[in-house]
């Protein structure tokens, strides 16, 4: 029986306010600048609002700057501008001028080509759904912006001319340097990118499609390994611990545990790796699908429980039940040299959580790090501890 904890010591009773503002994908911003440029080389003049139909159906206005046309050895182009405006979610393309040029080609085939310009990266690696060498703009902007621009320029094609859509970003090798992309082999520039048009505030549909992406793009080159990491921290940490594996085993799956596993076995990984830092640990313990601090507290009873477990003095055990976080616990429980074996402990109920959520034939590590970014202790789920009790003869 755990003692009756004394009162809880919380950080603060208010929670962090969110901003709920909506904003609009690289491919959203694109099909916008795309479609002005198209109405100018249609009607002569590029205008400076545009609306255009998102790939979820919706249809937003945006405005539209630096429009103009001109003639470029020999061929009619107009050029658009709009910015990328994250919402309440600015990431590292948050304000991004997506830049537009569209060609009419005369006499050409009636159809809509895209081109990635300077700024826009080249696929190197499979697993994108992109033939290498093209530009990394994802199935569904690039059919959602050919989409807008035929509707758009179809005088156009229907006179028998084409249009080629060249996109740019002014200074996208640079923001990609703050992104996944040269994991994930996209090399020079952004991706052009987004399922609906819309990011949600504090990118939850952004970050989980990018972490399905890397294993997707890991599952390609014929890796069975995944190494799932909660942050940069523990990324280290596992690379240094895992030396033999490919740079493209390691994903950064941040909250998102259900989005990496359910990935992870639908491309058929054999050996998963959860590298973890204790409070992620311990939310990865509860069952917890999505492990953000908003989504829900870290459990302090299952903290407190896991101390007792280990020997930990019992009035130890009643302040970590009652202290705010696993942070507290991780700490003290070093001070008294208990750290790998309080890891050891939290590690297992971990992959047990784990197992009963995500089955399947694959074989589970849990690597716990500590604040430095350093191992601190790796569990097998075929550990003695874990194995279920020989039954008496």
């Amino acid at each position: 029986m755990l003692p009756a904890p004394p009162p809880k010591v919380r950080k603060g009773d208010r929670r962090r306010q969110r901003g709920n503002r909506t904003g609009f994908t690289t491919g959203a911003t694109a099909a916008a600048a795309a479609t002005a440029a198209t109405l100018g080389l249609v009607r002569g003049t590029v205008p400076t609002q545009v609306e255009c139909e998102l790939p979820n159906g919706m249809r937003v206005s945006f405005a539209i700057l630096d429009g103009r046309l001109e003639h470029v050895d020999g061929l009619e182009r107009a050029h658009a501008v709009a910015i990328k405006d994250g919402g309440d979610d600015p990431d590292a393309t948050h304000g991004a001028r997506i830049t537009v040029d569209v060609f009419r080609i005369p006499h050409g085939k009636p159809e809509v080509v895209l081109e990635g310009g300077p700024g826009v990266g080249t696929v190197t690696r499979p697993g994108l759904g992109l033939a290498l060498g093209e530009a990394a703009i994802n199935p569904v902007p690039r059919r959602n912006i050919a989409a807008n621009v035929a509707v758009a320029g179809a005088p156009i094609l229907q006179a028998g001319d084409g249009l080629t859509v060249r996109i740019s970003v002014p200074g996208g090798e640079e923001m990609a340097k703050k992104t996944l992309n040269a994991r994930l082999g996209i090399l020079g520039g952004i991706s052009i990118l987004g399922t609906t048009g819309i990011v949600r505030p504090f990118s939850t549909a952004a970050w989980r499609a990018s972490v399905v992406q890397a294993i997707e793009v890991a599952a390609a080159q014929g890796q069975s390994t995944v190494v799932l990491t909660t942050g940069g921290r523990t990324e280290k940490c596992a690379m240094r611990s895992f030396p033999q594996l490919d740079e493209a085993c390691f994903v950064q799956f941040g909250d998102f545990v259900k989005a990496a596993f359910t990935s992870a076995l639908r491309h058929g990984m054999r050996h998963i790796v959860l590298g973890a830092m204790v409070g992620k640990l311990t939310k990865i313990a509860q069952g917890l699908s999505v492990t953000h601090a908003w989504r829900e507290e870290v459990d302090r009873a299952l903290i407190a429980d896991t101390a007792l477990e280990i020997g930990a003095p019992a009035s130890l055990v009643a302040e970590i039940g009652a202290a705010e976080t696993a942070r507290f616990a991780a700490e003290r429980l070093a001070e008294l040299g208990l750290a790998i074996a309080f890891h050891r402990a939290l590690a297992a109920r971990a992959i047990r959580s784990l197992r009963d959520r995500y089955p399947g034939p694959y074989r589970l590590t849990v690597l716990a790090c500590n604040f430095e970014g350093e191992a601190i202790v790796s569990v097998d789920d075929d550990a003695p501890a874990l194995r279920p009790a020989t039954p008496a003869c």
